[in-house]
């Protein structure tokens, strides 16, 4: 991809949705049928490379098997895997349905499955022997199917993709949680190719000849589905499907190496372990991060021991890749966002002192159509013509600088004090592995900082000498007036930490 400067690729940049619209064929049926031998999936734990032509094969097969059950246009099918080239094949064959796909996390719970495919309304979930099992115990009366299509005879001959358009529901995407119980988003045909402009900013212009791409993120969530697997395989760039059971740097870093990984989409927590482990990549031509502020700690890392400069971007559940950096486009600015990316209006709205909601305005092709069977909460997510993000910010000029989540924010003496700025200070204290910042009410100063410190292995570090830390490289009124030593942080499963359980266990203590 080659694009002159971002001003110009913004100015001239227009959505192109076409009445008929299916994204089978634009992730597998055109590129099996312009270049069948090309390689879509490289699964690192067997080696083998899985061509369009193959791919679409699985596909056709588990489209074929999943219409004979009787699954028709508009059922809810969940997918249940982990990263293999029978999840990419599974969506595309409920997309081949004009059915919609549920994408699941394999470490859910029985209580998390169970909730998502009864309030999805599921009637089938694609899944591995594994997961038939868990699946088993669930009580589920609409879920009629649970299919491993591993073992499935192969069909012959061409699977026809129904016609869909760009508005026609495609997947249901529940929230991770960060506020709240998770919601299911359900998005069009479109979802895609609202997600292309950013996945291109975040690495550099992707693609480039010689890229391939990887994420440690499980495609149960948005960011491993359609930040990385999805766009991959509509550029026509090898994606490497890889099983961590527990995410490792030194792991990580002979797969980059073993399998030419050039492109990747680490999520912040996956950085942060790098660092704390003291790993250094080579090879890298463009490293994606999103999901948490990283801060300019992270930032000044990366370039010397990932030898690039971290692209960070900005989006959620409901409106992904809205925002990004780009460094093959212009410089990053540490603690900001990036930029709007090309197709999306995102902007601060409503701001006092500077801080405001970052909301994104409606025509957006990532947006969500609405929450599924959820009406009111689709109401409230807009103001107008504008989305709100839930998210607080300040804008400045064409930059977006993240202050927290609406609740995360912090007023303390007449101060408003963002909490990702504080943690990523704290994490540039050498004894320091990772940290989680709240609000505590207090009768004087409404609320007080108050950090959540996880030490790196056999590190010490005192309360004061945190609090000097953060009081000499933010402001006096910045430090954290408590700071608890805990052994784990609280974290949904995309790596962010959940701060309303940490002001959940602050009032266990009092």
């Amino acid at each position: 991809m080659t694009v002159a400067s971002y001003h110009d690729w913004r100015a001239g940049f227009e959505w192109n949705l076409p009445g008929q619209l299916n994204m089978a064929h634009e992730v597998c049926d055109d590129w099996a049928a312009r270049d069948p031998d090309r390689v879509a999936i490289i699964d690192a734990q067997s080696g083998a490379h899985i061509t369009y032509g193959v791919l679409r094969q699985m596909a056709d097969t588990l489209a074929q098997h999943l219409r004979e059950k009787g699954v028709a246009r508009g059922d809810r099918v969940g997918v249940l895997r982990a990263q293999h080239a029978w999840t990419a094949a599974a969506h595309i064959a409920v997309w081949k349905l004009g059915a919609i796909s549920i994408p699941l996390f394999v470490l859910f719970g029985e209580q998390a499955l169970e909730s998502r495919l009864r309030d999805a309304g599921a009637v089938a979930v694609i899944t591995d022997a594994h997961g038939a099992v868990r699946l088993g115990a669930l009580v589920l009366p609409e879920l009629a199917h649970v299919v491993v299509p591993d073992d499935l005879p192969v069909v012959q001959g061409v699977f026809e993709t129904v016609s869909t358009g760009p508005e026609d529901p495609a997947v249901l995407i529940y929230t991770s949680g960060t506020t709240g119980g998770p919601k299911g988003a359900l998005h069009g045909h479109r979802i895609l190719r609202g997600h292309l402009p950013g996945v291109e900013m975040s690495h550099d212009l992707l693609p480039q000849p010689g890229d391939r791409l990887w994420t440690p993120a499980d495609w149960a969530w948005i960011g491993g589905l359609f930040d990385v697997l999805m766009p991959a395989l509509w550029h026509g760039v090898p994606v490497v499907a890889a099983r961590f059971t527990k995410f490792s740097g030194a792991q990580a870093a002979e797969l980059i190496a073993r399998h030419k990984v050039r492109n990747v989409f680490f999520p912040p927590t996956a950085l942060k372990l790098l660092k704390a482990e003291g790993v250094r990549l080579s090879g890298l031509r463009s490293v994606a991060s999103g999901g948490e502020p990283l801060g300019a700690e992270i930032l000044a890392w990366g370039r010397d021991a990932l030898g690039v400069t971290i692209n960070e971007f900005y989006g959620q559940t409901e409106c992904n890749m809205t925002v990004s950096a780009c460094g093959a486009l212009f410089e990053a600015v540490p603690g900001a966002i990036g930029r709007a990316v090309p197709g999306h209006d995102v902007q601060v709205i409503d701001a006092v002192d500077g801080i405001g909601d970052i909301a994104v305005r409606r025509g957006s092709a990532a947006m969500m159509l609405g929450y599924w069977n959820n009406p009111q909460a689709s109401a409230a997510k807009f103001r107008g013509e504008w989305m709100l993000t839930g998210d607080r910010g300040i804008q400045e000029g064409e930059t977006l600088r993240f202050v927290g989540r609406d609740d995360d924010v912090i007023s303390s003496a007449g101060y408003r004090i963002g909490p990702a700025e504080i943690e990523d200070c704290l994490l540039g204290h050498p004894a320091v592995a990772s940290a989680g910042v709240v609000g505590k009410p207090d009768a004087t100063r409404t609320q007080i900082v108050c950090a959540f410190v996880v030490l790196k292995p056999g590190a010490v570090a005192s309360v004061e000498a945190l609090q000097m830390h953060v009081k000499t490289r933010l402001a006096a009124y910045e430090y954290p007036r408590e700071v608890h030593f805990v052994e784990t942080l609280p974290m949904t499963v995309t790596g962010k930490v959940m701060r309303r359980e940490l002001r959940a266990m602050l009032e266990q203590m009092t």
